[in-house]
C-alpha cells in the first residue's frame, strides 16, 4: 500500500488553502500503513513521508497530530534507536523541522579495505554531537603536501587541502568510521569516533529570527542561547542575522550554518558595557569583568561573549562579522569612548570551549580573546581582517591554560596570535600564567608578529609549543616583547618552535627586552643597556628552543635577540635553522626599542645570553658576519 507517497502533496494542498477538511483522511492513512510489512526501500519512504505530512500540519487540530506524532514516536524507537530525542521533539512539538531527512539518508557503516597500503596516522582532535576536527600527522605544514579523499562510513565527503580538518553534518549518538585516503591510492588510514549526544534542536527562527540582513535580531537570537537546554543545540540557519552582541550559556552547542552570517551592528549606541572591577558585598574579593590591553579597565560587551560558561562549541561553516571599519569602531582607537572597544569573541573565566570552523572578520580590536580560561579549542577557523584595521590580534589567550589552536588561517592587522599574561596589576595580583597551549598546522599572513609573547604578559608564559606552521608575508615570525617593569612573575619558560616553515617574514626570531610601550615605555629605566639592580620589576627569559624552521626571502635580519644585561636570557637553542634572503629586501627595524636602527640583510644579533646553541644554522646572502654576539656566557657552535 503505497497510498501514503500522495499525502504530503495532499496535506500541502491543506495547507496553502487553509483548509483541514482531508485531516481525517490523512491521518488516517498514513496511520493504516503497516511499517513492519514494508519492504526496506519503503521504510525510510514512509519514515520521511510521515515527517513531511507533520511538518505541514498544524498541530493546533491536536487530537490528529498527537496521533501520528506517536505513530513516528514509535516507528523511531522500533528501526531507528540512535535517535535518542526524537520522542522528546514530536511528544511536545519543540520542533516540526528536526532535519530526520538527513538521518534517513544515512546508511550503516560501509568499510573501506585498506590493508596493503602505507598507513596514515589519523588523530581525532575534538567531536561534538555534530561536528568533529582530525589531523593527518605528518602530511605537511598546514597544507597536505598531497591531495587526499575522506570518507564518513564509507560515503566520501568534502575534502579540504588542509592538514587539519573539519567535518560537520554528522548525528548525534553514532559511532562513525573515518577513512582518509591518498589521491593515488597509496596512502589510508582509519580512525572511529562517537559523536555526542544532544537532547534538542532550537531553531534561531523558531524563536522570530528573521535574518534578512535589516531586522535587527538581537533579543531572537538571545532567546534561542538563553532556552536551549542542557546538551542542547542552538541552530542558525542560512541567512544575514544583524544584532548588537549577544552572550552564551554553559551546555550548550551553538551551530552557525553554512550561508548563515551573524553580522553585527557597528553602533555603540544600545552596546552593553563590562566594568572593570567591582568589589564584593564584603569587600573581601574583587570581580573583574572588562579588560583592555592587560589592565583592569571598562570595556563594551563582546560581539560574542561568554562569562563563567563551561562545556560550550560554537561550530559551523558560517560567519562571525564584526562589522567594523574606520567610520566606527577603528576611528580614534587608541581613545576610550565611553568604554574601550569590544572583542569580537571574549570568553572571561571559562571552561571546556570550542570554536570549530567559523569565519570571523572585521573585529573592533582583538578577535578572539581567551581571558583567565581553561581547556580551550579552536579548530579550522579563519581570522580575517584587513591588513591597516588598528590592534586587531586574532586570537590573544591571557592568562589561559591548555589552549590548543590548529588548522587556523589569520590574515589580519597586527599580531596573528598574542600570548599575554596581563600587565603589573593583573599579573602581580592573580599569578596566573598562560601555559600548556600548543599551536599546529597553522597559516599566518600579513600581520605584525605570527606568534608574540607579550607585552602584556606579567603573569609569565610556559610550555608553549608551536609547530608545523606557515608564517607568511609577516613582520616578524616569533616575537617576544618585554621589558623591565613586567617584574619577577614575567617568566617565559620552555618556549619551542619547530616545524616551521617562513616566506616573506621580514625578521624570523625577534627577543625584545626593551620594548617601548606604555608611557614609560621610553624613559632610562626601560631604555637603558647598562645594568641595572634585579629586583621585584625585573623579568625573566628562561629557554628558547627553535629547530627545523626554514625562512626564505628575509628582509631586515635573520634574528634579533636582545635580553636584560643584569638577568640574561638562560639558554637560547637553535637547530637546523636555515634564513635565506629575498631579491629586493625591505629595510626597518628589527625590534622596536631605542637605539635599534632600521636595516635589511642582515644576519643574527644575539646581546646578553648566558648559554646559546647554535647547531647546523645557515645564514646565506646576508650583509656582514651571518652572527654577531655580544654579553654570551657560553657559546656552542656545531656544523654552522
Amino acid at each position: 500500500m503505497n497510498d501514503f507517497k500522495n499525502m504530503p502533496d495532499l496535506m500541502k494542498a491543506q495547507a496553502e488553502e487553509g483548509k483541514k477538511d482531508k485531516y481525517i483522511e490523512i491521518t488516517e492513512t498514513m496511520l493504516a500503513v503497516n511499517f513492519d510489512a514494508l519492504k526496506d526501500e519503503d521504510k525510510n519512504a514512509y519514515a520521511a513521508a510521515l515527517k513531511q505530512v507533520l511538518d505541514l500540519m498544524d498541530f493546533q487540530i491536536y487530537e490528529h497530530y498527537r496521533a501520528l506524532a506517536d505513530r513516528f514516536v514509535k516507528i523511531v524507537r522500533e528501526n531507528y534507536s540512535s535517535l535518542e530525542n526524537v520522542e522528546k521533539l514530536v511528544e511536545w512539538g519543540i520542533q516540526k523541522h528536526f532535519l530526520l531527512g538527513e538521518w534517513f539518508e544515512e546508511d550503516d557503516c560501509v568499510h573501506i579495505d585498506i590493508e596493503g597500503k602505507e598507513r596514515l596516522q589519523l588523530k581525532v582532535l575534538f567531536v561534538s554531537a555534530r561536528s568533529m576536527s582530525f589531523e593527518i600527522a605528518g602530511a605537511g605544514k598546514y597544507e597536505t603536501n598531497q591531495p587526499f579523499e575522506v570518507y564518513i562510513n564509507g560515503k566520501k565527503t568534502e575534502s579540504q587541502n588542509t592538514v587539519v580538518q573539519s567535518v560537520f553534518g554528522l548525528i548525534p549518538s553514532r559511532k562513525y568510521e573515518l577513512t582518509v585516503v591518498s589521491a593515488d591510492g597509496s596512502q589510508a588510514g582509519q580512525v572511529s569516533f562517537d559523536t555526542k549526544y544532544e537532547s534538542v534542536t532550537l531553531r534561531a527562527r523558531d524563536f522570530g529570527a528573521v535574518g534578512d540582513g535589516e531586522t535587527d535580531d538581537t533579543a531572537c537570537l538571545q532567546a534561542a542561547i538563553l532556552n536551549c537546554p542542557a546538551d542542547g543545540r542552538v541552530l542558525v540557519d542560512a541567512g544575514v542575522y544583524r544584532f548588537s552582541s549577544l552572550f552564551l550559556k554553559s551546555n550548550i552547542n551553538l551551530e552557525i550554518a553554512e550561508n548563515a552570517v551573524l553580522r553585527a551592528l557597528p553602533v555603540r549606541a544600545g552596546h552593553g558595557m563590562l566594568p572593570a572591577m567591582l568589589p564584593s558585598t564584603d569587600g573581601n574579593a574583587e570581580f573583574n569583568f572588562g579588560t583592555w590591553e592587560g589592565n583592569p579597565l571598562p570595556m563594551y560587551t563582546g560581539i560574542l561573549s561568554g562569562v563563567e560558561v563551561e562545556n560550550v562549541c560554537i561550530y559551523g561553516r558560517g560567519v562571525l562579522d564584526g562589522c567594523a571599519s574606520k567610520a566606527d569602531w577603528w576611528d580614534k582607537p587608541k581613545q576610550m569612548n565611553g568604554a574601550y572597544r569590544p572583542r569580537l569573541y571574549f570568553l572571561n573565566s571559562c571552561k571546556k570551549v570550542v570554536m570549530q570552523g567559523l569565519t570571523l572578520k572585521n573585529s573592533p580590536s582583538w578577535t578572539i580573546h581567551p581571558y583567565f580560561s581553561e581547556d580551550l579549542g579552536f579548530y579550522n577557523v579563519s581570522v580575517l581582517n584587513p591588513f591597516d584595521s588598528p590592534n586587531t590580534d586574532g586570537l590573544d589567550p591571557e592568562s589561559c591554560r591548555g589552549v590548543e589552536i590548529a588548522g587556523v588561517r589569520f590574515s589580519l592587522g597586527d599580531d596573528c596570535i598574542a600570548v599575554k599574561s596581563g600587565k603589573i596589576y593583573m599579573g602581580r595580583k592573580h599569578q596566573k600564567p598562560s601555559e600548556s597551549i600548543r599551536i599546529h598546522n597553522c597559516l599566518m599572513e600579513n600581520g605584525h608578529g605570527a606568534v608574540t609573547i607579550g607585552s602584556e604578559m606579567a603573569g609569565g608564559v610556559k610550555n608553549l609549543t608551536v609547530e608545523d606552521c606557515v608564517f607568511s608575508h609577516t613582520d616578524r615570525g616569533l616575537r617576544i616583547k618585554t621589558r623591565r617593569g613586567r617584574g619577577r612573575d614575567a617568566v617565559l619558560d620552555r618556549i619551542i618552535f619547530r616545524n616551521i616553515k617562513m616566506d616573506h617574514v621580514m625578521t624570523p626570531f625577534v627577543v625584545n627586552s626593551f620594548y617601548f610601550c606604555d608611557p614609560d615605555g621610553k624613559t632610562e629605566y626601560v631604555q637603558s643597556r647598562e645594568v641595572f639592580p634585579v629586583d621585584e620589576r625585573t623579568p625573566l627569559i628562561k629557554r628558547l628552543e627553535f629547530e627545523n624552521i626554514d625562512a626564505t626571502n628575509c628582509h631586515v635580519a635573520a634574528a634579533y635577540i636582545e635580553g636584560l644585561p643584569e638577568q640574561k636570557i638562560e639558554e637560547l637553542i637553535m637547530r637546523r635553522v636555515n634564513v635565506t634572503y629575498a631579491e629586493n629586501p625591505k629595510c626597518d627595524v628589527p625590534a622596536m626599542s631605542e637605539g635599534v636602527e632600521a636595516c635589511s640583510l642582515k644576519g643574527a644579533f644575539i646581546r646578553n645570553v648566558k648559554q646559546v646553541t647554535l647547531d647546523r644554522v645557515n645564514i646565506s646572502g646576508n650583509t656582514g658576519e651571518p652572527v654577531v654576539t655580544e654579553g654570551v656566557d657560553e657559546m656552542s657552535l656545531v656544523s654552522c
